[in-house]
């Protein structure tokens, strides 16, 4: 999967939108919060989601893919892992991976900042 149909699968979300708080990286965000992180457009495409609600659950993604996965700096203990998109991870877990992230970002959200649709 190429960083550009990540991008577009992100922003096929309901109520989600590109945002660059730090100079030249990107990330997708829903309400006020982010659900992936897919860098800069210039560097490896990668994408940074959060994988389960803790440490243990992530890990996961380290065992099945360990040349692919890792945790993702300064947030990794809290569930989330940087996934490469150009290795051996299949399209449709990718895809899994950042539903998941969407999903559990929008349950955390105030209601007043979930998507209507």
């Amino acid at each position: 999967m190429t960083r550009d149909e990540m991008l577009a699968y992100c922003l096929a979300k309901p109520g989600a939108w590109l945002d660059r708080p730090w100079e030249g990286d990107e990330v997708v965000k829903v309400g006020s919060r982010i659900f992936a992180f897919l860098g800069s457009p210039d560097g490896e495409a990668r994408l940074g989601v959060k994988c389960g609600p803790s440490r243990e659950v992530a890990d996961e993604w380290l065992h099945r893919f360990p040349d692919d996965a890792r945790p993702s700096p300064y947030i990794g203990r809290s569930g989330w892992n940087t996934l490469r998109l150009t290795g051996g991870i299949p399209d449709d877990e990718l895809v899994d991976a950042l539903d998941g992230s969407y999903d559990a970002v929008v349950a955390k959200l105030p209601k007043r900042e979930r998507p209507t649709a």
